[in-house]
């Protein structure tokens, strides 16, 4: 049995052991715990899942971002008052007219080759005669346009085919005006040639009509104004085939052009060339000369001249 003296020292070295090893126990805990706690631990790792993308914001706070103030000039809203705003295709009415692939350039509202649209209504021509200011005919297949178509005179002594819409036609000639309320496309027909495309009775029925270019054997005929004389004259052509455009007077080694009237006569106010040579042009560019017609008020002198047919 071993001596007290030899216990004792033994129980102080396994304190000192058991000491020992307690604080390198926690030595290694405070160190890993040091290491596992220190902030550059995988560094690399936390900045690379960190890093944004190229054009993207990132926010160090958990509220939702400001957005980025744009600087482009704002786009003004279009509103139905524009006045640079384009209609709709829908919206846009269409003509009332089939255009042609050609017209005359000195046409007026009735062009060639055009198919117009309108009705027909009748009235009592009596002689013939008209706002056209022709004077009395035999022949009364005669119509009064429309005060817009009328244009101031441009229609007097066209030659116009009208069909109805069960294919009867007639063919008239403008020697009158029908003034307002009277619709664009409307012609009033004399009772004569009215009658040829439906009963009287009828009274107002749709019609189809459009410009001709008569064959005719007949020529131009020229009429000074009553009251014309050196001074002041007024002059009329009667006879042509093809809608008039202008008329001309000479002056020296030139020409003129006369206004027109809504009766139907040209007006030279001064007396310049009134008893001279006319030169007369009808819608397609066609020009006539005329010398040695006098002055001889209210007397129809023919000429030996006549447009070409078209």
């Amino acid at each position: 049995m071993a001596s007290p003296s030899h216990r004792r020292p033994l129980r102080k070295r396994r304190r000192t052991a058991l000491v020992s090893t307690v604080a390198v126990a926690a030595t290694v805990l405070v160190v890993s715990l040091v290491v596992a706690l220190r902030p550059d631990r995988d560094a690399n790792t936390v900045q690379a899942t960190a890093t944004p993308v190229a054009g993207t914001q990132v926010s160090a706070s958990p509220t939702k971002p400001k957005p980025t103030p744009s600087t482009a000039s704002p786009t003004p809203t279009p509103t139905a008052t524009t006045s640079s705003a384009r209609p709709s295709p829908r919206s846009t009415p269409k003509p009332a007219q089939r255009p042609a692939s050609g017209t005359a350039s000195l046409a007026g509202r009735i062009q060639p080759e055009v198919t117009y649209r309108g009705v027909a209504t009748h009235y009592d021509a009596g002689d013939g005669d008209g706002a056209c200011l022709y004077g009395p005919s035999p022949d009364l297949m005669v119509a009064a346009m429309n005060h817009t178509d009328y244009e101031s005179s441009k229609a007097c002594g066209a030659y116009v085919l009208v069909r109805a819409v069960g294919g009867a036609s007639v063919t008239v000639r403008i020697t009158n005006e029908c003034p307002l309320p009277c619709a664009p496309g409307q012609l009033d027909l004399s009772k004569q040639a009215f009658a040829k495309l439906a009963d009287l009775s009828a009274g107002r029925i749709p019609i189809t009509w459009s410009l001709l270019s008569l064959s005719t054997s007949d020529t131009v005929s020229i009429r000074y104004k009553t009251g014309s004389s050196r001074h002041w004259c007024g002059i009329q052509a009667i006879g042509h085939r093809n809608p008039l455009a202008r008329l001309e007077v000479g002056v020296g080694s030139g020409w003129r052009q006369l206004s027109r009237t809504d009766y139907n006569y040209f007006l030279s106010a001064d007396g310049t060339g009134c008893g001279g040579p006319l030169r007369l042009t009808d819608i397609y560019g066609e020009q006539l000369t005329v010398n040695g017609v006098a002055i001889r008020p209210d007397a129809v002198q023919p000429t030996r001249v006549q447009f070409t047919q078209h």
